[in-house]
């Protein structure tokens, strides 16, 4: 049996009509860069996250880049990342002219830990070198809800109020994803809990529509949101070289635009989006209760007060046997795949930054444990019980829980 880790097939042929006749519509308008349709799903995405403004770009990539141009990130700043995340957190940190500066994760999550930024933050006066040598000002910090589940937000946005930092959520993977945070009363100082969107918490939430997330468009494409009306300002003027109105240049920005085929596409899929996200769920539950009790396999944790919406189904294997299992299963046809083989301080365009193996330990654990199983909203039971047996015969443990 032939298992992919993702088949978008299915999900067009489910929608085929909706796919077909926005892709139709936007041909027949013959407007193709921006326009209605980018503006009509920036209205929808910014109702579905709860927030004031969403401004389509050309990428997750870019969503980050422009979102810190837009607070004014560059030479001499530095920028707190998850060490332990794709390459884009730190990329666009390095592309805005700033220092990477990496953090450990918590090991349960996965997601940065508000303890090491802490650390980082007093070590040193919250200064650190930057890739020229010279001391930087750490300005900002970008939590990544990694795998579809928020980072500690609570405690983040109180570093962030505590050392005065703007926080940029990278929420790629984690569209639709809930957060109980504490909000302060003003009136009696009480603290009260309400639920909140990814990417809706911070100062901008960045999200990528890259095909094979939750969300995904038929190829690049991303989206910043904000309840802030200047930074949204900001930001629809850098992807569009930093014009308003056109051919009248306030900053130097980016040709960073949603093209309205994406745009129009991603509106046919967001209707879905909730009860993919179910389905996704309801297949999470089912591979717990399928590999319950397999020796030398750590199951994904749930934190309290947060939706896992599980763009990724990512267990740990122990006692270094990862690889092995990885190659047992794609001889058995099942595909899987590492997020992410090597954490970002260690890769070799950052070693003028002075990072050691050794340095950020959880980050290097998970990097050599984790795995992601088959995830997608049409995975079928006989597939998943399946890759289920293989992982238990894998292992020796063939009883069923």
């Amino acid at each position: 049996m032939a298992i992919p880790i993702l088949d978008l097939t299915r999900q067009y042929a489910a929608i085929k009509p909706e796919i077909d006749a926005a892709i139709q519509r936007v041909v027949t308008s013959g407007r193709f860069i921006l326009g209605p349709e980018v503006e009509a799903l920036e209205r929808e995405i910014a109702a579905y996250c709860g927030v004031k403004h969403a401004v389509g770009v050309a990428s997750g990539t870019d969503a980050l880049l422009l979102s810190l141009r837009a607070v004014g990130i560059g030479p001499g700043n530095g920028v707190i990342v998850p060490s332990f995340t794709f390459f884009a957190t730190a990329g666009a940190v390095h592309n805005a002219g700033a220092t990477p500066i990496f953090c450990d994760i918590d090991p349960q999550t996965f997601n940065l830990d508000p303890a090491d930024v802490r650390r980082i933050l007093t070590s040193d006066g919250g200064t650190r070198p930057t890739r020229h040598g010279s001391p930087t000002q750490i300005k900002a910090v970008i939590p990544v809800h990694l795998y579809g589940q928020m980072a500690d937000m609570d405690e983040i946005m109180a570093l962030a109020h505590e050392f005065n930092l703007y926080v940029i959520e990278d929420a790629a993977q984690a569209i639709g994803a809930e957060y109980r945070c504490l909000l302060q009363r003003a009136a009696d100082h009480g603290r009260r809990s309400t639920a909140r969107q990814a990417g809706a918490i911070g100062h901008l939430g960045c999200f990528s529509f890259f095909p094979t997330k939750n969300l995904g468009a038929y190829g690049d494409g991303g989206m910043v949101v904000t309840d802030d009306d200047e930074l949204a300002e900001r930001v629809r003027m850098l992807r569009v070289h930093g014009s308003k109105p056109k051919y009248y240049h306030h900053l130097v920005g980016y040709n960073s635009r949603l093209d309205a085929l994406q745009a129009a596409i991603l509106r046919a899929k967001l209707p879905h989006l909730d009860a993919w996200t179910a389905e996704r769920q309801r297949i999470a539950s089912r591979y717990d209760e399928l590999l319950a009790g397999v020796p030398g396999i750590q199951l994904p944790y749930r934190a309290s007060g947060r939706t896992h919406i599980f763009h990724q189904y990512t267990v740990r294997v122990l006692d270094g046997r990862r690889d092995a299992l990885r190659e047992d299963l794609q001889s058995m046809g099942i595909g899987t795949e590492v997020y992410y083989p090597l954490p970002l301080h260690l890769q070799e365009c950052f070693v003028h930054l002075g990072y050691r193996e050794g340095d950020l330990p959880e980050s290097e654990r998970a990097s050599r444990e984790v795995l992601s199983l088959p995830m997608f909203p049409e995975l079928a039971p006989e597939e998943q019980t399946y890759v289920a047996q293989s992982i238990r015969s894998f292992f020796g443990s063939s009883s069923q829980p």
